[in-house]
């Protein structure tokens, strides 16, 4: 019992409940809703009638807790029959708790757990700690407060609900508040805003991104290594329309699985097509359109291109969550005895790119299989999922990946095996996968004819290395704070005039460093040097270089590292040497 009782969430649980008896205290008209634990702390939602609270208010509320808490109060556990718990919540005016008495009455309980602490007695099944001696003051903090149904219905009363955060010592919850505050400053909305690297327009639509010129550099970059990257193994670029006729998803199982997601298109020609959603059956479609030999295989396309789904307007929020999503794609047609090598290839790619990003340290891969209770929500044969599980387990035993066996995890046509990093804050963030399909090539009858004249049935390997370029995007935004490496920087060198008398070859040092494939702004602007320092130093910009006198009579530029309070003096063809290798070694 005692180790139990020394459970963080159990603590978190208290701490819950303790919230709600301080809210009483402070507000005696309250009605309570309900308050569990979370991964990281607890909330508590309140009805607090015509009575408005703010952020304002969670010093009180916080306040009363710690004198709760200090006080060494115990918590008792007792038991109501059903009738008199319901006679009580509803003489109490507290609705919410007689409706969730009702729920506990009509699945036959007989009985109510409360739990008191001091004279507030609620409604909770617990469990809690003995008293609140075992609660450290300093270790928890009320954060925000937002608005929430009950239960979570929107047809429901909207209620106040109160979020606090818990550790088991003070020194966590100071570096989990650190995290958090850097974590403000990190939000890619924020940066990509500072930045200038995408907007949005409410002309335009709520999940609608548009790139601007410094954003699209970034997207045209990253587009441009990932596709250097998979030339080298095989790939070649294709091109699909950004519609199909509905048929298309309903023979390859999405229009079933997006079902809720699709965006409908008629013309006035009732022409009735579907915005894409996914790219493999377009790209199916290709490899059918032509006879296909054993001596063509492997046959792999990669593309860049649009995908949509209808997300709720609820759930849009930054580039996170996109209804128009710019997905990386890639998919090889092969032998089944060349799927090991395939599928070893592309965990390559995937360790090459995230290793240059310095991403590939901390991750941990996921075996995704098929749910085996729930067999009707994949398609496919089942000894070709047999198959392909074990062949995938293979792989990852082969390469010494550690891959964890997660089940229900598995994509509609096969297993698959994604990889899971951790950010610079620690955040946890599933992108690139390599998937196995037996199933597809079956149903659009996809063939090639092998050393007997007879035809086949490919295997497709889907996969995708940095997935959505939006995601991808609020992924390094987070990660650098917006300081790229180099060869992703928007702007890589940044030219400052100390004076009017030095712009002619600010201007022309430009244009040399441009010639050398160097992306270059210069500030010939009449504010002081220092200004323009400290607003480049907030761009971002790795190389900021300062032109005065000195650096226009000879060939020795002052150069300012990102990150450097010093200047450095370098001479020009060695700086351009420098950077050049800079970018290069990526």
């Amino acid at each position: 019992m005692e180790k139990e009782q020394n459970n963080i969430e159990i603590r978190r649980h208290s701490l819950a409940h303790i919230l709600a008896a301080a809210v009483g205290e402070l507000y005696p008209k309250v009605k309570f809703g309900m308050g569990p634990a979370t991964d990281k702390g607890f909330y508590y939602d309140f009805d607090f009638g015509e009575e408005n609270i703010g952020e304002e208010d969670l010093k009180k509320i916080e306040k009363k807790m710690k004198h709760l808490i200090k006080q060494n109060l115990k918590f008792k556990k007792s038991e109501l029959d059903i009738s008199e718990a319901l006679s009580r919540e509803k003489g109490g005016g507290q609705n919410y708790k007689a409706e969730l008495v009702e729920e506990l009455k009509k699945e036959g309980e007989k009985k109510a757990n409360y739990h008191q602490l001091g004279e507030f007695k609620d409604l909770c099944k617990g469990p809690h700690v003995n008293s609140t001696k075992e609660l450290n003051p300093k270790a928890f903090k009320l954060t925000s407060l937002a608005g929430a149904y009950w239960k979570g219905n929107e047809n429901n009363n909207m209620l106040t609900r109160i979020y606090g955060v818990a550790f088991d010592t003070p020194q966590e919850l100071e570096e989990y508040l650190r995290l958090v505050e850097e974590t403000k400053k990190r939000d890619h909305r924020k940066l990509g805003r500072e930045l200038d690297l995408f907007c949005f327009s409410d002309l335009v639509g709520p999940g609608l991104p548009m790139f601007t010129p410094k954003g699209t550099i970034i997207i045209n970059e990253l587009r441009k290594k990932v596709e250097e990257i998979c030339s080298g193994y095989g790939f070649e670029n294709v091109i699909t329309p950004h519609l199909a006729k509905i048929d298309l998803y309903q023979l390859s199982g999405h229009a079933d699985k997006f079902a809720d997601e699709l965006f409908h298109v008629t013309s006035k020609h009732k022409q009735d097509y579907v915005m894409k959603p996914v790219q493999c059956p377009h790209q199916t479609q290709i490899y059918a359109s032509r006879p296909r030999s054993y001596r063509d295989l492997p046959i792999r396309y990669m593309e860049s291109e649009k995908q949509y789904r209808a997300e709720k307007p609820g759930e849009i929020g930054g580039l996170t969550r996109v209804i128009a999503i710019t997905v990386e794609d890639g998919h090889s047609f092969c032998r089944v005895e060349q799927v090991k090598q395939e599928v070893k290839n592309m965990v390559e790619i995937i360790k090459n790119f995230y290793t240059s990003l310095g991403l590939w340290e901390n991750h941990w891969v996921s075996l995704s299989v098929r749910d085996y209770e729930h067999p009707e929500k994949y398609i496919g044969d089942p000894g070709d999922w047999d198959t392909c599980e074990k062949m995938l387990g293979e792989i990852c035993e082969d390469m010494n990946l550690e891959a964890k066996r997660c089940e229900g995890e598995a994509a509609l046509y096969g297993p698959k095996i994604d990889f899971m990093f951790k950010d610079a804050l620690g955040k946890e963030i599933q992108i690139p996968t390599v998937q196995l399909d037996f199933a597809t090539p079956k149903k659009f009858n996809l063939v090639f004819t092998n050393e007997k004249g007879e035809e086949e049935n490919p295997v497709m390997v889907h996969r995708a290395i940095l997935g959505s370029y939006e995601r991808f995007l609020s992924l390094l935004i987070e990660h650098f704070a917006g300081a790229f490496p180099v060869w992703l920087s928007p702007v890589q060198v940044k030219i400052l005039s100390v004076g009017e008398a030095h712009h002619d070859y600010c201007q022309k040092l430009a244009q040399e460093l441009r010639q050398h494939q160097l992306r270059v702004e210069t500030d010939t602007d009449s504010d002081t040097i220092n200004y323009k320092i400290r607003k480049a130093t907030g761009e971002k910009v790795p190389y900021v270089l300062v032109i005065g006198d000195k650096e226009v009579e000879s060939d020795k530029l002052s150069i300012r590292d990102r990150g450097q309070a010093k200047t450095r003096e370098v001479d020009k063809k060695e700086f351009i040497k420098e950077i050049k290798k800079e970018i290069n070694n990526f």
